[in-house]
């Protein structure tokens, strides 16, 4: 069929969510020419307009920082365009940190960190595509060439020299034929609401983000690549929200005028859609081993202590070629996929990844004989940390302060 448009990048990264806008700003600032494809008229992702709006620890958890690089930038720009504040430990002019006070980490506005974000992806010169969805993938033998991209002009193409899927559903990998996996999603949601007591939660004012557990039964493995599930999910969360504010109105906790939703997530809320199996694969309990070829530490959110290195192979598809993932769609299975779903890891693996992709363009290479150690290098000339002896840690065992209790987001 004929394109209405066809385009040629070095690199295009597929979803804006932090990952993608960490990746796409680590390859236009090696100076490729980048395309950042996103499906909403959003950026941003869970973060924005899926309004979980926690910045989540930099940190272990026991004082010592192990994110750098994009994702610090991030969050020490996130709290522009809102009422929040780092606390002093980290650099910031309050002792207030709502959540767990001394963690490198902070809650944001949404709409603000949406401005913060394309500010960042127009400082770097990024060619930001909204409203436009990947349709399909063209193939040469394994390896992704161009995507069938679909907007209100039409249906277009776009090459690159290199891809990132940042997509959190791993859907060039999928399109490509690669292999993923799948893993339960609970069906809990945040959403904004306006309360007479808010300022007691969140944002000083009416306003504050809420997050509500439903007891339903969880969604199963795969169903969040179900169009129909898809649906099913998203139109639960509305039926028991409106269960809800009437069952507080029949109950006189709160009048409807003073108590009511205000704003609904814009994307379902699913934390774990699809990993690529890649060739390598970051297991549950792999905190305080050293990996050769890792490309960027993280801290487990939920605890203090553990901290895992991150191998460059868990960005890499096994068995499709041309891309990188980026993200909560790189190969993390079990325990291992809730560390780094989160929106630090993120940004960190993004980063990762688009620097990689940038080098398959100046090299005129596959992406697959992109080699770990000039990335590692790139990364290096950043100031990330790859090591936990790097930022002054031991192998094989935890911090004295590492604590054993589980926190859910």
């Amino acid at each position: 069929m004929n394109h209405i448009f066809d385009k040629h990048y070095d690199v295009a990264v597929v979803g804006a969510g932090v990952a993608g806008v960490a990746a796409a700003v680590a390859a236009a600032r090696r100076g490729r020419k980048v395309a950042l494809i996103e499906k909403q008229t959003l950026i941003g992702g869970l973060a924005t307009s899926g309004l979980i709006f926690v910045y989540l620890p930099l940190c272990d958890g026991c004082g010592t920082q192990v994110i750098g690089g994009i994702s610090e930038e991030m969050i020490r720009k996130c709290c522009e365009f809102g009422p929040f504040e780092l606390n002093k430990h980290w650099g910031g002019a309050s002792g207030r940190s709502h959540r767990k006070e001394g963690r490198f980490e902070v809650e944001f506005s949404p709409a603000g960190f949406t401005l913060t974000l394309d500010e960042m992806l127009a400082d770097a010169a990024v060619d930001l595509w909204l409203d436009s969805r990947v349709c399909d993938v063209e193939l040469d033998g394994s390896r992704v060439t161009a995507l069938a991209v679909e907007n209100t002009s039409g249906r277009g193409r776009v090459a690159a020299d290199c891809f990132v899927d940042a997509s959190g559903e791993a859907v060039l990998v999928r399109r490509a034929g690669g292999r993923v996996a799948y893993e339960v999603n609970h069906h809990t949601m945040w959403a904004m609401e306006y309360a007479p007591d808010a300022s007691h939660y969140h944002i000083a004012g009416a306003l504050h983000i809420k997050p509500f557990k439903f007891g339903e039964p969880d969604f199963a493995p795969g169903e969040a690549c179900d169009a129909r599930r898809v649906t099913d999910f998203t139109r639960l969360a509305w039926k028991h929200l409106r269960e809800f504010y009437r069952a507080d109105a029949a109950g006189g906790v709160c009048s409807p005028r003073e108590h009511f939703p205000v704003h609904l997530p814009a994307m379902p809320q699913f934390r774990k859609i699809a990993a690529i199996a890649g060739k390598s694969v970051i297991a549950s309990f792999g905190n305080q081993k050293r990996v050769a070829d890792s490309v960027g530490l993280t801290g487990d959110w939920r605890i203090a202590g553990p901290v895992w290195e991150t191998p460059f192979g868990a960005l890499v598809p096994e068995a499709v070629d041309g891309v990188f993932a980026a993200g909560r769609c790189i190969s993390a299975v079990a325990d291992a996929w809730e560390v780094y779903r989160v929106i630090p890891t993120a940004a960190m693996t993004g980063e990762a990844a688009g620097i990689a992709a940038a080098i398959a363009s100046e090299r005129g290479c596959a992406a697959s004989e992109v080699r770990p150690d000039e990335v590692r290098a790139a990364l290096r000339e950043r100031g990330v940390k790859l090591h936990l002896d790097e930022v002054g840690l031991p192998y094989g065992s935890l911090p004295e302060c590492a604590d054993p209790v589980r926190t859910e987001d």
